[in-house]
């Protein structure tokens, strides 16, 4: 256990690709997706070991704060915050550091979506901890990346140079979301890692560079952090809080800083090898869920009772009912009590387009 390091969990995510399971108060990180456990107990579970419950911090909405009350019983209320508006990543984790430099001058923050699944906990734990000793070595970044395993679209990438110090190598520049013959090029290169949403640096580090790249949010997180312990902090949250930038920890932090050079930005990508997934639809959470426990067919289907003839690769999620599956292929079907989703592996990343419709139409009810 690092007496120095804070985790902070980001969990304001509303998860919309899995509707019809993902609502606004049982959002994706709610659900267990993969397991017993929800997503972000998993997440804390994980975290244990390299950590305190006291050094957790949550970062939410007021939307899910009841239920991750609820699911964490080992954090304290005032450990769980909810964000008034949304205003992506840089904001969020910002606030922690700003008030974890008032109390721990030493702190080491992590920041950590609150769904991803993680198959080696243990080696997780030490790239962890490798990360943590760079981070506190100086003003470095260290940012954990994936090796890729097709060219995928949906997710950003991180060029590096020759391994530095360790494992780790340094940036050369962020890209989000390549199109595909991009993609390929960054594959064929050889030196280019998915950015897996998870960073670690010291509270010193980021407070430093929101104030060098987000001035007008650094002043309002400052102001926001005076308050914090008091009983004012709620009503400086709500009524400051919106006057941050909606901008991520990518656009806003590491962009900019990498811009700076390779060796002069000091930010550094870690290799993570411990099996990493963010199961970001439908179709990620069957291709997850089948190269563990399907047959030979491909199916995946929860249900009271199943006959499946000529049917393979679908995911079908009917709790409590008889389902038959029947010359189909590669389908995705999930019902609850008041809506029912019918659409393709395929087309599984569209399905937050419902939501949106939803949204527009005021139909509260179902989203």
């Amino acid at each position: 256990m690092t007496s120095h390091f804070y985790p902070v969990i980001l969990a304001g995510g509303r998860g919309t690709r899995f509707w019809p399971l993902s609502r606004k108060k049982r959002a994706k990180q709610l659900l267990a997706l993969d397991g017993k456990q929800t997503m972000i107990q998993q997440t804390v579970k994980r975290l244990l070991p390299l950590a305190s419950a006291k050094h957790f911090w949550v970062v939410t909405n007021d939307d899910s704060r009841p239920e991750i009350l609820r699911q964490l019983p080992k954090l304290r209320r005032e450990q769980i915050v909810a964000e008034p508006v949304g205003r992506n990543t840089a904001p969020a984790i910002g606030l922690a550091a700003f008030i974890l430099q008032r109390t721990d001058p030493d702190a080491v923050l992590g920041l950590f979506p609150s769904d991803h699944v993680i198959a080696d906990d243990k080696r997780y734990q030490q790239v962890l901890q490798e990360g943590i000793r760079i981070a506190s070595s100086g003003e470095n970044v260290v940012v954990l990346g994936i090796q890729p395993t097709r060219a995928e679209t949906g997710y950003g990438y991180i060029e590096v140079g020759p391994p530095s110090t360790g494992n780790s190598r340094h940036v050369r520049r962020f890209t989000e979301k390549p199109n595909a013959e991009r993609a390929g090029e960054f594959i064929s290169a050889g030196n280019f890692f998915w950015n897996s949403g998870m960073f670690l640096w010291s509270g010193r580090t980021l407070t430093n560079a929101l104030a060098e790249h987000l001035p007008k949010t650094a002043a309002v997180l400052e102001t926001i952090a005076d308050s914090y312990g008091t009983r004012a902090f709620a009503s400086t949250l709500r009524r400051l809080y919106p006057k941050c930038e909606n901008i991520s920890v990518d656009y806003g932090i590491l962009e900019p800083r990498s811009a700076k050079g390779e060796q002069a930005s000091n930010i550094f990508c870690l290799p993570a090898d411990f099996g990493w997934n963010d199961l970001g639809s439908w179709t990620a959470l069957h291709e997850h869920h089948t190269s563990r426990h399907a047959g030979k067919d491909g199916n995946l289907i929860s249900a009271q009772g199943i006959f499946i003839l000529n049917a393979s690769g679908n995911y079908v999620h009917a709790p409590g009912k008889f389902v038959a599956v029947v010359g189909v292929r590669d389908i995705v079907v999930v019902e609850t009590d008041d809506a029912l989703l019918v659409t393709t592996r395929e087309n599984s990343q569209d399905v937050g387009k419902i939501v949106k419709h939803l949204d527009e139409k005021k139909l509260k009810k179902l989203v």
